[in-house]
């Protein structure tokens, strides 16, 4: 007889369909439901990236988390088989508590008991603007569905203090900007064979941009995505002002200024348009530090650890990456990579994530191939 007792979530009404809060609503091995949160100072000296998921039909748990000082990456990535009670999220040393939904959170990582510089933090995350919804997110390889997500975005402070490599960063309100991502539905994990479909729709190019934006009285929200011909399969400029109607800013369109010899952002500049005054509005983006999601983060194309892969029971890897050594992350560049970044808009300064990724080609950007690079 298998085991499907009710789960601690089952007392509360929140059900949306006629099964046990255990399962989800499609038998898709992809099912998903995790998050992502963002932490760095002003001065670009420290970055912070954490999250947590859980892949109900593969039965699996795991969180990570990569901290950027200089050229120094700290990761700890933590793995566990999936239990009943959806409200622990925690695995290993890896902890989220939602002390106030939609408000605030903590976030904490116990240090290595066996090395007294591993990475460690303790963290109140708290809320400035309310959450805003992202675009509902839908992608097909020819006739199947590859990815739907529902997603939501919300941007805020931080305070609390971490720890690496014997230095203590002290998280200070005001001095440090703080986002977060929260996304459920169904997304590409490792473990299922290409198939048909990936030969008959192979990748040819992706173009990338998701750039949450907090200034001291509102919040910008710019997702766009494109495909090798630069057809957009995603776009959003959504502007947040408490005590004010949501605002769209048209479609976005950047112009970004690549390190020669390579596809990483130095700066940009995002044309939007005021609908009120039909005026245009530039957000200029200045890159401060960059953490590439597929070191250490668990994000594709890394080749040590990806999201929802079973490592076994209790499983926990802290490591250190040296960013100053392309031979040491060969497929960041392949990767979605998020930059720390100081951005300025009609007169205002404010601070947030460009995160952007860009390989193969892109007719936009002049990109002819995976090996095309900036002049």
């Amino acid at each position: 007889m298998p085991d499907d007792r009710p789960v601690p979530l089952d007392e509360y009404p929140v059900h949306q369909v006629p099964l046990s809060m255990k399962h989800v609503a499609t038998g898709d091995r992809n099912a998903y439901d995790r998050c992502i949160f963002h932490l760095f100072d002003h001065s670009g000296r420290a970055l912070l990236i954490l999250g947590l998921g859980v892949y109900p039909n593969t039965g699996v748990i795991d969180a990570y988390a990569t901290l950027r000082t200089g050229d120094t990456l700290h990761a700890v990535r933590a793995s566990d088989a999936l239990g009943d009670d959806r409200s622990n999220l925690s695995v290993g040393p890896l902890r989220i508590t939602v002390e106030e939904p939609l408000r605030r959170l903590r976030l904490t990582c116990a240090a290595d008991p066996d090395d007294a510089d591993s990475l460690a933090y303790d963290i109140e995350w708290s809320a400035d603007f309310p959450a805003l919804w992202e675009p509902h997110h839908i992608q097909r390889r020819g006739g199947r569905l590859t990815l739907e997500g529902r997603r939501f975005v919300q941007a805020g402070g931080a305070a609390g203090v971490i720890r690496a490599g014997g230095d203590e960063i002290a998280v200070t309100a005001g001095e440090w900007t703080a986002t977060r991502d929260r996304s459920w539905g169904v997304r590409p994990i490792p473990g299922e064979a290409a198939g048909r479909l990936d030969e008959d729709f192979p990748t040819e190019g992706f173009h990338w941009i998701w750039c949450p934006v907090r200034f001291d009285d509102r919040f910008l929200m710019v997702i766009t995505q494109e495909d090798a011909d630069g057809y957009r399969t995603l776009n959003d400029a959504t502007l947040v002002r408490p005590g004010h109607p949501d605002r769209q800013l048209g479609w976005p369109q950047a112009d970004i200024t690549y390190r020669s010899g390579t596809r990483h952002p130095e700066r940009a500049v995002v044309h939007l348009m005021d609908p009120e005054t039909r005026k245009p509005l530039e957000l200029g983006v200045e890159t401060l530090t960059s953490l590439p999601l597929a070191v250490g983060a668990g994000y594709p194309p890394a080749d040590d650890w990806q999201h929802g892969t079973w490592r076994g029971r209790d499983w926990v890897d802290r490591r250190t990456y040296d960013l100053a050594d392309p031979a040491a992350h060969p497929l960041a560049a392949y990767g979605v990579i998020d930059h720390a970044a100081r951005f300025t808009l009609d007169g205002r300064v404010g601070h947030g994530i460009f995160e952007h990724g860009t390989f193969g080609r892109h007719d936009p950007s002049g990109f002819a191939d995976f090996g095309s690079m900036a002049p």
